[in-house]
């Protein structure tokens, strides 16, 4: 059997997983409107110049402007990798100075699918725009004069604008429901990745969360960091429930989705004179102030069409003699939202407002729409269909899409971000952080049409999207920046560095909200927003290495073989190992027992000047919360030092049987080092 082989160290189901900026890097600080570059810019000391950021996702377009050479120089000589071709190169595609590096893996999408027939497996080319995204945002160059349909006119600019880039063609199309990203695939991405001399493993995909030994991201993820590479993975699209973080390796950063303050506004006026903001990419429009009549998706049911079916605008089921001349109301969900728009389209109707169907989804997103639309949010959607349900002749217009900066509250948790906690180790707070990941203009498939839609035949080489997928490449950017300028830096280092200057305020000056415009949690947001400027230098960092991960997969029970699927070769765990003092930029603590209180301990490492930090802390009502020492003094660069916090119940008439949250904050007047409380007691 292949599982008693010496040189296997592991097998696991070959399971399919998931693939989870025009204004993103000045909404982040690096950069002004007028695209300066601000003197406390990161990017006024470096843009990634010859880091090499390699992206596992369904492939690149190498024409993209995004890839370009010109004006790059040699491909650093570290570089290992190549650029894999067919034969006769059939595609035609190229790599270059930019992006040095391509290469593709379908073994496991075959084992899984069996014989694909439209599928061509010659190369690494991007035929779905996915990949291109992400790549792009991570470290495309800067491309001037970007828009989409004229929307969001500015520069498109990868976080390491001056890095070089490699594709990793792990993720292949869909067939009758069936194909993604395979297991086998994705681990043997990475492996090709950590040979080839990467620094930055940018992962937007992801599945149900499981167990570490059972995943090819986990264990791809681990060797990586084993090599000095840092791992950006996604949190999953599955939000807002909670629990539904992917991606939850102590090792890898994952990152959560936000808004951004630009949005893609156009309005709905309805016929009572009631002015309702959406968003949209729609291309078309409407005759301004225009009204035409209004009708709800099931009112204009087609006969023999199951209610349900006509509600989200589902192929076939609305009526075109109902339809035709009208602005049709669709609610979201089951069916892609570019889709609705083309069945309304072919039932005749000139216009599309989507609504959201859940009161917590307050998130609208923009989408290049076949025609004129507006997606609005749970609560003016419910105002709309009471307006038709009250009115005898409704009617409404939709305005011509603007493009909107300066939008408040920003940034606010997208709904679709997955949230905590987490469910194999409670202990580890999930997500680490949270970027940019909602209307994300970067470069796309010139094959693929922007709605998705194979009756659509436009093309653009930029477009929007939405997800944590957008969100991840966000952070791998600015890893690149923190790798070119502190190059002895470990992974765990640059995660600390990214967690602990990050905020969790708005642009309103209040804490981030949720998509339900409540205050959001370090479930939904993990350390904050990240800073990329502050990140730069953040005076002290919680370090880890491979033996403290080795040691924490001890602790999670894991021994023998499983150890070895991580570490390559035999490892002894120690006598004792307590998991709440494994040295994670957060704290959580999932069973605080009524009654009793706990110490926990840190270890700060000294990556600036010599300085004396003190202690502020931020304890949840329920808890009391100490440390001690309350003042660090660190005199040399590299110096370490230990501090234990306590805590405990306080006593009250009624315990909260919930999470609490809570802040603990090292600062030196200049430097904020700040870390996440997440209590639930027992």
């Amino acid at each position: 059997m292949v599982a008693k082989n010496p040189n296997v160290v592991s097998i696991f189901l070959n399971k399919p997983r998931e693939l989870h900026t025009t204004h993103s890097w000045d909404f982040l600080g690096l950069i002004e409107r007028n695209d300066a570059i601000p003197n406390d810019s990161i990017w006024s000391k470096s843009q990634g110049e010859d880091i090499i950021i390699g992206n596992l996702d369904t492939g690149v377009w190498p024409e993209s402007k995004s890839f370009s050479d010109e004006g790059m120089g040699p491909v650093p000589t570290r570089w290992r990798g190549e650029c894999v071709v067919d034969e006769n190169n059939t595609d035609n595609f190229h790599c270059n100075r930019k992006l040095i590096g391509a290469r593709y893996f379908y073994k496991g999408y075959l084992a899984a699918l069996g014989d694909i027939g439209n599928v061509s497996f010659n190369s690494a080319r991007d035929v779905e725009g996915h990949g291109s995204h992400t790549l792009s945002t991570a470290g495309g160059n800067a491309v001037n004069g970007v828009n989409v349909f004229g929307y969001g006119n500015g520069t498109a600019s990868g976080g390491s604008p001056k890095a070089r880039v490699a594709t990793y063609k792990v993720c292949w199309p869909k067939v009758e429901g069936a194909g993604g990203c395979y297991e086998a695939d994705i681990l043997a991405g990475f492996e090709a990745a950590i040979s080839d001399g990467v620094d930055v493993i940018s992962v937007s995909l992801g599945g149900a969360p499981g167990e570490y030994f059972q995943s090819s991201i986990s264990t791809g993820s681990f060797h990586a960091i084993a090599k000095g590479i840092v791992v950006v993975s996604s949190a999953g699209n599955s939000g807002p429930a909670p629990s539904s973080v992917s991606n939850l390796e102590p090792w890898v950063l994952t990152v959560g989705a936000s808004t951004i303050d630009r949005a893609f506004t156009n309005y709905v006026t309805l016929g009572d004179n009631k002015v309702l903001k959406g968003v949209s990419l729609s291309e078309s429009y409407l005759p301004p102030k225009k009204f035409y009549p209004l009708i709800s998706s099931s009112q204009a049911k087609a006969d023999g069409a199951f209610l349900l079916d006509a509600l989200v605008c589902k192929g076939g089921s609305l009526d075109p003699e109902k339809v035709k001349g009208k602005i049709v109301v669709c609610l979201r969900g089951e069916t892609g939202r570019t889709d609705k728009g083309e069945q309304v389209a072919r039932a005749g109707g000139v216009g599309m407002i989507l609504t959201s169907a859940e009161e917590s989804d307050n998130s609208v997103l923009a989408d290049p729409h076949v025609l004129p639309a507006s997606h609005v949010n749970f609560k003016d959607g419910r105002y709309i269909f009471n307006y038709i349900n009250q009115t005898k002749s409704p009617i409404a217009s939709i305005s011509r899409v603007e493009t909107e900066l300066g939008v408040k509250p920003a940034p606010v948790m997208a709904s679709f971000s997955s949230r905590g906690p987490n469910i194999v180790d409670p202990t580890i707070l999930k997500p680490d952080i949270i970027a940019p990941g909602v209307d994300i203009i970067a470069a796309y498939s010139e094959v693929q049409s922007p709605s998705d839609l194979p009756s659509d035949k436009r093309k653009t080489s930029f477009i929007t999207m939405s997800g944590t997928s957008m969100s991840c490449p966000h952070v791998s950017g600015v890893v690149g920046l923190l790798k070119s300028l502190h190059p002895d830096w470990s992974p765990a280092a640059i995660k600390s560095a990214i967690m602990t200057t990050a905020t969790i305020t708005g642009n309103t000056g209040k804490q981030l909200m949720d998509s339900s415009l409540e205050s959001a949690t370090p479930f939904a947001y993990g350390a904050g927003q990240i800073r990329p400027n502050r990140a730069a230098d953040p005076g002290l960092v919680y370090d880890l290495n491979v033996t403290d991960y080795m040691n924490y997969l001890c602790n999670h029970g894991y021994e023998g073989d499983r150890l070895s699927i991580f570490y390559g070769k035999p490892y002894t765990c120690p006598e004792s190992f307590s998991l709440v003092d494994f040295n994670y930029p957060t704290i959580t603590i999932p069973d605080l027992k009524t009654g009793s209180s706990l110490n926990v301990t840190r270890t700060l490492t000294n990556v600036g000047a010599p300085s004396i930090y003190r202690v502020h802390i931020e304890a949840p009502p329920e808890f009391l919360v100490s440390v001690e020492p309350k003042i660090l003094n660190f005199k040399n660069k590299g110096e370490k030092k230990e501090f234990r916090v306590t805590l405990s119940l306080r006593p009250l008439n009624k315990l909260t049987n919930d999470y609490v949250f809570g802040m603990l904050d090292w600062t030196d007047g200049k430097h904020h080092v700040r870390s996440s409380i997440a209590i639930k007691p027992q």
